[in-house]
């Protein structure tokens, strides 16, 4: 196993490397990255030359990316075009989205594995039509929507109430307090953004487990265990469940990078201090080298859950390790 996972470490490197490539001359060829500061009157041509000598701007654009790794590896990703350090802000975004990401994924793979396995044990039931109906109302609503009537609702039920069940922005109280308060505030804040992350994967991974498992239902190995009188609840348990979630591990794996980098609208409605906001700032000060580090450190989480993927391949399937 040990090698397994080393072979799938590997493999990731030239991916990081072809990222980091497409990434930085896909960024660097949209235009001059000082093209604001230039039209700007309180910045003197000297500052211009120092941003231009420190950043490597005056150089061809393969040294300047040999600089731009270098800065990377050894420097956090250096710093932005005005010399901020970048892995700060950085960093203390990316935790805050991984909590968002984690707690939706991990809630929405308990709701909708249980539901997809039903759905396939009673197909075309009411029950299956009906989670049919929903799943598909959560494929077609948009996020942003989704997040602000989740907004209008609890805003207007501690209005009327006066009661404060979940929180509608912001990560954290003016003062949260420590300990035990803190995680209740904590959890008060996260709710209802990690509800409109959740909600949608709810709907696709219930339709995959749905789809595998009917898929697995008749299998002739499932046949026989039945032919030796095994009963039906350890076939589904032993036998069609633990096939069934072998497609679905490639499905989260990838989905774990897309709901990082796709929290930015979730992070946006209700104003949570994460990779959303991290990447709208940089957007709106034309920082090309803080959108850099944010798509590297989406290209990582991406890689990462298809390493997580692969292990989950080798421990369900032990033959996919040779």
């Amino acid at each position: 196993m040990i090698g397994y996972v080393l072979r799938r470490v590997l493999n990731s490197v030239p991916v990081i490397i072809a990222a980091s490539i497409v990434v930085f001359f896909g960024i660097s060829s949209i235009g001059d990255p000082l093209a604001q500061v230039r039209r700007s009157p309180n910045v003197s041509e000297s500052t211009i030359q120092s941003i231009v000598e420190a950043k490597h701007l005056d150089e061809p654009l393969p040294l300047q990316y040999l600089y731009w790794v270098q800065d990377a590896v050894t420097n956090a990703f250096g710093t932005t075009t005005f010399g901020q350090e970048i892995w700060p802000d950085l960093s203390r975004a990316a935790v805050n989205t991984l909590q968002l990401v984690i707690a939706a994924e991990l809630i929405a793979l308990v709701i909708a594995v249980p539901i997809g396995v039903i759905s396939a044990r009673r197909q075309y039931s009411f029950f299956d039509y009906g989670l049919t109906g929903i799943s598909f109302l959560g494929y077609s609503i948009p996020v942003f929507w989704f997040a602000l009537m989740l907004q209008v609702i609890f805003t207007n039920l501690y209005l009327e109430t006066g009661v404060r069940v979940f929180y509608t922005s912001g990560l954290n109280s003016v003062d949260p307090g420590t300990g035990l308060a803190f995680l209740v505030d904590r959890l008060q804040h996260l709710a209802l953004p990690i509800v409109a992350v959740a909600y949608v994967n709810v709907a696709a991974y219930s339709r995959y487990m749905r789809s595998e498992m009917l898929e697995v239902m008749n299998a002739q190995y499932l046949q026989t265990a039945r032919a030796k009188g095994v009963a039906e609840k350890l076939v589904i348990r032993r036998h069609a469940l633990r096939n069934a979630l072998i497609p679905i591990a490639t499905v989260v794996g990838l989905n774990i990078g897309l709901t990082f980098g796709g929290s930015i609208v979730a992070e946006t409605v209700f104003s949570l201090d994460g990779m959303g906001l991290f990447f709208i700032e940089a957007l709106n000060s034309r920082d090309v080298y803080s959108v850099m580090a944010f798509f590297m450190v989406t290209a990582v989480l991406v890689l990462i859950g298809n390493l997580l993927a692969d292990l989950s391949y080798g421990y369900l399937d032990p033959r996919s390790r040779t």
